[in-house]
């Protein structure tokens, strides 16, 4: 098929911003003419839109009307400059608090149902323009160093820029699932003219071998990124085999003639509940019935045009995963998605990156039409539209690499994504421009959802984990994450880490460790580095889940209050802590009660108890039976701020911090009458402090007493 070349009327694609250079003013230029161009392109798509209901109906239930993303991308600068203090004025409350935040629909029958008193068009129009005004200005003012940093001023306009280019991306699926009448073809979003209407004449798709191996995953390209871009994963891949072609409307054709559709055996659960809920029979874009498939139209942006069936089918992920699964049951080949990495290295097939392009190498970067075009059109390498077209579908949840840190002025842009339900696509469609066209762009949407995306499918080994992995909430849960791995404060050593280094230097045999109360376990994959074997135990089921989550080498994200409802995302790794995998393998987590323990004479060289006696309904009994437990000239570990309270102890039962025949009893004197005749203690009680954070302003700055007792 002979390549046709752009469309004279096609809005000029723009080259993504690099962010070194020489020359400041010359750097400013470019980034005001960068602006410029992506707020026009974005006003153009509006005129699209030729009826008002287009402006105020919502397209789907799950979404705003375009009113909405029509002044949200105007009022996100506004928002993010008086976040980053770049401005110290609003201009319009009003509609910078109802256009501030879209929605990320929770599920597919999760409705939104919400009524506002929109703004009219010329409202909006008018805001617009204020803003647009304002934000030149500043670009034209304000200081550029280079290249540009994540805290340079010029860092938020680039954020503003690609912020809009991906709502021009998302405002033009929603304009092709508006009423066709409600829409009109523009000559500056023209489709694509060529098209196969014979479903004969498609060519087929066939596999190509990959070789596999270490694919290193990460930005390290000189242009704007997205947080969850940057860091660093290593992938190792088994050798697979990838389909030449995305797949076309023809080559799905078959499995919704084969009753796909209704078929359970082809979905997951999520897949079925979708497919149920929506009376899905055929991809959302046909237009007809499929009863009769040579009648059946195809839903553009703007208009319905007659089936092309060499087009990319486009899905949503769950049908593109069915589609795989009927494939491998017909050819008896384990036919998936491929994954992020997989993907990966398809790419390295095509030469460049969108900065360099001199002409973009695939339909991307609204370099040829306002639509998808041929599955054989463009070649890139041995395969086709690895880039451009359509987006295409991956089995990868999105997640961040190691090394990942949330952009302060916009720290939900990756994070809430970051729960195992959303899927990442990979490769850019016709209208993917900016950062969306770069190999490093990392976009994820939930599964049902629907983008200008379809899928190529691969014959792998190769199985991700879709495992649910939201941020976890439980305040008690995330501050002892944070006391145990997070930063220090205040300049105090961290708390478990000063414990074990304490307790080594009393401990020559270093066979078996005992962390009872281990919390998340810090202490314990510590000890692991010193000890054979080490058990941590806890009372808590909820923190021995953790534990056991970071020992099998998954990260473990927690939230942190900050001030009022704002809070910070952080997120635990081992190997942040040069905790490495065969560590883990040394410790086996527990739940148990430290007032009810096992007897398992004299198995323990060490026995730490980090601020336990104090929290325990019957701490005596608790010292009493741990004591057969230690092997002769076993040390016992005690730490304690001896903050006795009924809450946790019967006063009955507290160690010390009573009057006992009217005389002070502290609990160190407690403790020396109760270990006496088995204990000897070995060196001078001394304080050791820690710090627990309750929000950005509010600490618990604490001593306890650390004791060291060796058993005869």
């Amino acid at each position: 098929m002979t390549l046709a070349q752009p469309h004279r009327d096609l809005p000029a694609p723009t080259r993504t911003l690099l962010l070194s250079g020489q020359n400041t003013e010359q750097k400013r230029a470019e980034l005001l003419a960068y602006f410029h161009q992506t707020w026009e392109q974005y006003e153009s798509l509006f005129t699209c839109l030729a009826d008002s209901k287009a402006w105020f109906t919502k397209a789907i239930p799950l979404r705003h009307p375009l009113i909405f993303y029509f002044g949200h991308t105007a009022t996100f600068y506004i928002n993010k400059l008086m976040a980053g203090r770049l401005i110290d004025a609003r201009l319009d409350d009003r509609i910078e608090a109802m256009m501030a935040i879209g929605v990320d629909e929770m599920s597919w029958d999760d409705l939104n149902d919400s009524h506002y008193d929109w703004p009219t068009i010329e409202e909006v129009r008018e805001y617009r323009g204020r803003v647009k005004a304002l934000v030149s200005d500043l670009i034209q003012t304000m200081p550029i160093t280079l290249p540009i940093s994540w805290e340079s001023p010029a860092w938020v306009i680039l954020m503003g820029i690609e912020h809009e280019r991906i709502h021009l991306e998302t405002s033009s699926v929603l304009i092709r699932q508006l009423p066709v009448e409600w829409v009109r073809p523009q000559a500056a979003w023209p489709a694509c003219p060529m098209a196969r209407h014979q479903r004969e004449a498609v060519p087929a798709n066939t596999l190509l071998p990959m070789p596999g191996g270490t694919v290193t995953l990460g930005k390290t390209d000189d242009t704007y990124g997205w947080d969850n871009e940057y860091g660093r994963q290593q992938v190792a891949l088994q050798p697979f085999r990838a389909s030449k072609m995305l797949v076309s409307n023809a080559e799905f054709l078959a499995f919704v003639e084969a009753g796909g559709y209704q078929d359970a055996r082809w979905w997951d659960d999520e897949g079925w509940g979708w497919c149920q809920f929506a009376k899905a029979e055929m991809p959302t874009f046909w237009v007809g019935t499929p009863a009769m498939p040579d009648q059946l139209k195809l839903r553009l942006m703007c208009e319905e045009v007659t089936m092309p069936w060499d087009w990319p089918a486009e899905v949503n992920q769950l049908e593109a995963a069915a589609f795989c699964r009927w494939k491998a049951d017909q050819t008896g080949m384990s036919v998936q998605l491929p994954c992020e990495a997989e993907w990966a290295q398809l790419r390295e097939q095509v030469v460049g990156d969108q900065p360099d392009w001199e002409r973009a190498p695939g339909n991307i970067n609204l370099a040829y039409w306002a639509s998808s075009s041929p599955v054989d059109l463009f070649a890139q390498g041995e395969f086709f539209d690895i880039v451009g077209n359509v987006w295409q579908w991956t089995t990868t949840p999105t997640n961040g690499f190691e090394g990942f840190k949330v952009h302060p002025l916009y720290d939900d842009f990756s994070t809430p994504t970051f729960d195992g339900k959303h899927s990442l696509i990979k490769g850019g469609s016709w209208i993917s421009t900016g950062n969306e066209a770069l190999k490093s762009a990392r976009y994820a949407f939930r599964r049902h959802f629907f983008q200008h995306a379809g899928f190529r499918y691969v014959v792998s080994s190769h199985q991700e984990t879709m495992a649910l992995n939201p941020y976890e909430s439980d305040a008690m849960v995330s501050q002892y994450l944070d006391f145990q791995y997070g930063p220090r404060y205040f300049g105090v050593d961290n708390y478990a880490e000063s414990l074990v280094k304490l307790a080594l230097n009393y401990t020559p045999a270093r066979g078996d460790a005992l962390d009872i109360g281990c919390a998340t376990g810090r202490a314990s994959f510590e000890l692991a580095r010193h000890f054979e074997r080490v058990t941590g135990m806890d009372y808590s089921a909820r923190f021995i889940d953790v534990a056991l989550q970071l020992a099998s080498g998954e990260d473990f994200r927690y939230l942190l209050p900050q001030e009022g409802d704002l809070v910070e995302y952080r997120q635990v790794r081992l190997k942040d802590f040069s905790l490495e995998s065969e560590l883990a393998q040394r410790i086996q987590f527990v739940q148990g009660d430290a007032c009810n323990l096992k007897p398992q004479p004299g198995r323990y060289d060490l026995v730490l108890a980090s601020n336990l006696i104090d929290r325990l309904r019957q701490p005596a009994r608790f010292l009493r039976d741990i004591t057969p437990m230690l092997r002769q000239g076993g040390i016992l570990l005690l730490s304690s701020p001896y903050t006795w309270l009924e809450d946790f102890t019967p006063k009955e039962n507290w160690l010390g911090g009573v009057r006992e025949n009217g005389e002070a009893l502290t609990t160190l004197q407690a403790l020396q009458r109760l270990l006496a005749a088995d204990f000897d203690l070995v060196d001078e009680p001394q304080d050791k402090p820690f710090v627990i954070r309750e929000t950005a302003r509010k600490f618990q700055h604490t001593l306890a007493q650390v004791t060291v007792w060796r058993k005869r």
